[in-house]
């Protein structure tokens, strides 16, 4: 039941699509093959684990009912598949920089309290490893007459181990919202997330409260009108995009002029994230940013090492005069590794 380190079952939405696409280049600057990781290294990826997941590959899971005091309604808390879990794993540290192993057994059978059926329980146990970080391991189970017993088990498993390491983490705090439900059972309106479950609000310090996640009485309504839910997706995908132009926008100072501007020109073809509009294009070109701004963090770190003398030349052999005029990463990248090469060769001697 082992899986690869990739997307486990159909394709997923276009910005997931873009942040594989650009994984060969924008992991440059992930974890150092074989290099012992700083505590400013591991503080930063785990920093990372710990955002949120962005609104569009949030779905809710129904785990409540009730007709009480008017129409049907159920209790919805939120989820991502697992999908969302290895994007970000592959973004922050490449395929090659974890893995995960499971393992299964099953228990003897037992009566089942909810319906005295005698049958037994599947419990698969995830071992997942961050090359540099750790391993952590946790546990799922499911009950052996669900034919999808194993594969429940293994997700929820997987997601468990991630939450060890921050990822996803924040999804423990929600405990439900109620919500109307059509005739199929499914939710009429897609409940507001808070600010701290965004990826903008928690870069910006907002945290969940204990009344953020308190559940609504069954019976209540809500004080605004309701917004349809194609309403709902078009605000939330207008939202998403102002979020990612506002990250990207933050890099301008921390990559300087020259590579900001590089990257927003090779990959957007623009000067300017706000005039870009495909929510794709945009995470891609944040992804590479922050690839980037690691790579500057890897590139002071060994300058602490070598000074800047040793820099000088291999500058010029990329026809730069100062880091300031590196523009793309592909340079930039070769750059820290010959002088990261340079560091190795002086340790020792």
């Amino acid at each position: 039941m082992t899986a690869i380190n990739g997307h486990a079952g159909a394709s997923a939405n276009n910005q997931a699509d873009a942040a594989r696409e650009s994984v060969s280049t924008a992991v440059m600057f992930g974890a150092p093959a074989g290099a012992q990781l700083t505590p400013e290294m591991i503080k930063e990826f785990v920093a990372e684990l710990e955002v949120p997941f962005t609104p569009s590959v949030i779905e809710w899971r129904i785990t409540n009912t009730t007709k009480a005091n008017g129409p049907l309604r159920g209790q919805v808390i939120p989820y991502a598949d697992q999908r969302a879990y290895t994007d970000r794993l592959n973004a922050l540290f490449s395929p090659a920089g974890w893995t995960r192993k499971y393992t299964v057994h099953t228990s003897a059978n037992f009566q089942r309290n909810n319906d005295d059926k005698v049958v037994a329980k599947v419990f698969v146990t995830c071992e997942l490893t961050i090359f540099g970080l750790g391993s952590h391991s946790a546990t799922g189970e499911g009950w052996a007459d669900d034919d999808n017993a194993g594969t429940a088990a293994e997700a929820q498993a997987f997601k468990r181990a991630c939450s060890c390491f921050g990822l996803g983490r924040y999804l423990y705090y929600f405990t439900g919202t109620w919500v109307d439900l059509d005739e199929r059972k499914r939710p009429t309106t897609t409940p507001q997330l808070a600010g701290w479950a965004t990826p903008h609000g928690w870069r910006e310090g907002l945290r969940p409260q204990p009344s953020d996640n308190r559940m609504p009485d069954a019976g209540s309504s809500p004080k605004s009108p309701k917004k349809t839910l194609i309403q709902q997706k078009q605000d939330a995908s207008q939202g998403e995009r102002d979020e990612v132009t506002r990250q990207i926008e933050a890099m301008a100072e921390p990559l300087g002029k020259g590579l900001y501007r590089g990257l927003l020109k090779t990959l957007a073809r623009v000067w300017t994230p706000r005039e870009v509009h495909d929510a794709a294009l945009l995470q891609k070109v944040l992804v590479h940013m922050q690839s980037a701004n690691r790579g500057l963090r890897r590139l002071e770190a060994a300058l602490q090492q070598t000074g800047p003398k040793a820099l000088t030349p291999i500058l010029r052999s990329h026809d730069f005069n100062s880091v300031s005029q590196i523009n793309t990463l592909e340079a930039l990248h070769e750059i820290v590794v010959a002088l990261e090469r340079k560091m190795e060769c002086g340790l020792r001697e």
